[in-house]
């Protein structure tokens, strides 16, 4: 091992930046439909390897150094999120003649725009780096910067963060709850890189000692949560979920709105199986009413008509809003409650609209040259200034979340005892069958963890599902499937952990790991001097 990390370290050239592109892109498969979390334990010690292999010559400026951390942490960056986000690539081919110029765009550029964070996470790595356990607490701490920024900064996208990498199954998904994505993501990458200190044997035992010790504990705190049993709800709710499974393509044809309306009618009204209880809420997936709802009111007859007593429907639909004479509408992608009386109960708006899908950044400039968004709207999609919870006949509050909203661990900030269960309606057949819903899926059973609540996800393509608090399937619709399924649940909130803990918890694992990191780099100077 030591002469393998000799090798690396001294690597130049064109074989040194392809090993660190391979190193992360390596790392992709850490992540869904893969889940071989295990490659983790090989990215990191090569990037921790690649790192210390920094010239450490004294005719070259302490810039160069700097410079060359960040290089090596862009590069691999950009190996992970290309390999891990390639798939992205697949919704500009439903339009290839307008949005293919694009895809070098979406498969190449965002990766080397995501890359700048983990860049960035090891050039402030490199300012506080020695030997030892303590450079792999600095990359523990300059990734969990890294990724906590990329949850906000241009309006954040956090997919893919390292932590999920740690969380693929229900018995490594409950440290989510007291720790936060972004803990966990800094953790994470201290036990991934580890093993580096294989290589070097500076700090081997200690380091070994610790991260075998979070690992344990990790794994340790998901058999406890797991082993207890969810508490009993004092209500039960019955839930269809619609996976009509329609091919985008189709449903961005004008002429073939109604046959997609008349699938979801016709899906929804499927007798139960025999002994089962009527569904009290039936849901359709993200904008699967291809047209203004309120302009239809034969479409609302037709799903009063659909629906039985006392049931209600949750979908997506556009909704329009009027601004007045002279004034185009502002439209926005919103999740309607409608009763069996064809009325709307409620709805409520996306807030955290999609760049280049519901609206362009930038825009005055972005167009000029070309950007548009996929979704054909005159101004696109104007987002909501706060989320409405949606409240049911029964007195049960729903939190709706649209789309990649529930990638956002800030997004999912419920007031205790405000809501029995999430709502997360989306449409992955923009992205086809590849590893795209899966990630998707992934991320939206961690929220469920996170808030303690039970998680409703309806999908026109993707993976539609009902999900427990702690993560586990309670029944589902597979990807690339059609049909309609029904399940029974009781409304239960386990949240012992809120957003705020969540985020103090981050802080002080942040704390720790820079402080060792800190502590290491000075007694590495005074040792050296």
């Amino acid at each position: 091992m030591e002469r393998l990390a000799g090798r690396i370290m001294l690597l130049g050239g064109a074989k040194r930046a392809v090993l660190t592109f391979l190193a992360g892109a390596l790392g992709a498969l850490a992540l869904p439909p893969f889940g071989f979390f295990a490659v983790m334990f090989v990215s990191f010690p090569l990037l921790v390897w690649l790192l210390d292999g920094i010239s450490g010559n004294p005719d070259r400026s302490h810039s160069f150094g700097l410079r060359s951390a960040f290089v090596t942490g862009w590069l691999f960056g950009f190996g992970y999120f290309t390999a891990g986000l390639w798939w992205l690539g697949n919704a500009l081919l439903f339009e290839a003649e307008e949005f293919a110029w694009a895809l070098p765009l979406a498969v190449l550029g965002l990766p080397a725009v995501l890359g700048i964070f983990y860049g960035l996470a090891t050039l402030l790595a490199r300012l506080v780096w020695s030997d030892g356990m303590g450079r792999i607490a600095a990359l523990a701490a300059g990734f969990g910067l890294a990724e906590w920024l990329r949850s906000f900064v241009a309006t954040g996208f956090p997919w893919n963060a390292i932590g999920y990498a740690a969380m693929p199954m229900p018995l490594m998904m409950q440290s989510a709850a007291p720790l936060g994505l972004f803990a966990v993501s800094t953790l994470a990458v201290f036990v991934f890189s580890a093993p580096a200190l294989l290589g070097t044997r500076k700090g081997m035992v200690p380091g070994l000692a610790l991260a075998a010790l979070l690992f344990a504990a990790h794994l340790g705190y998901g058999a406890f949560v797991l082993h207890e049993p969810l508490p009993a709800g004092t209500n039960n709710l019955t839930v269809r979920l619609v996976q009509p499974a329609i091919d985008q393509a189709k449903k961005l044809e004008n002429a073939d709105r109604i046959d997609v309306f008349n699938q979801h009618l016709a899906l929804s009204a499927q007798p139960v199986t025999p002994g089962q209880p009527e569904p009290d809420i039936i849901v359709w997936p993200e904008t699967s009413i291809p047209f203004i709802l309120t302009e239809h009111p034969d479409a609302l007859s037709r799903i009063a008509d659909m629906l039985k007593d006392g049931q209600v429907l949750l979908t997506g639909a556009v909704r329009a809003e009027e601004q007045g004479a002279g004034q185009a509408p502002r439209y926005y992608n919103s999740v309607y409650m409608i009763d069996d009386k064809g009325q709307i109960l409620s709805a409520s708006d996306k807030v955290h609209l999609t760049p280049f899908g519901e609206y362009v950044p930038y825009e005055e400039v972005l167009r000029r040259i070309g950007f548009d968004n996929l979704i054909s709207l005159p101004g696109g999609f104007s987002p909501a200034s706060q989320r409405t919870l949606l409240t049911l006949p029964s007195g049960i509050g729903l939190y709706p979340l649209i789309c990649y909203e529930i990638i956002f661990p800030d997004e999912v900030d419920i007031p205790p005892g405000k809501a029995g269960a999430i709502v997360n309606l989306t449409n992955d057949a923009w992205f086809g069958a590849t590893p795209g819903p899966y990630q998707h899926f992934l991320q939206a059973r961690i929220r469920a963890v996170e808030a303690g609540l039970t998680l409703i996800r309806g999908a026109n393509n993707g993976i539609s599902a009902i999900v427990d608090p702690r993560g586990q399937i309670i029944s589902g619709v597979a990807l690339n499937a059609k049909g309609a399924e029904d399940s029974t649940f009781s409304v239960i909130d386990v949240s012992n952990w809120n957003n705020s803990d969540r985020k103090l918890n981050f802080w002080l694992v942040m704390l720790a790991v820079a402080l060792t990191a800190v502590i290491s780099r000075m007694g590495f100077i005074f040792r050296k001097n």
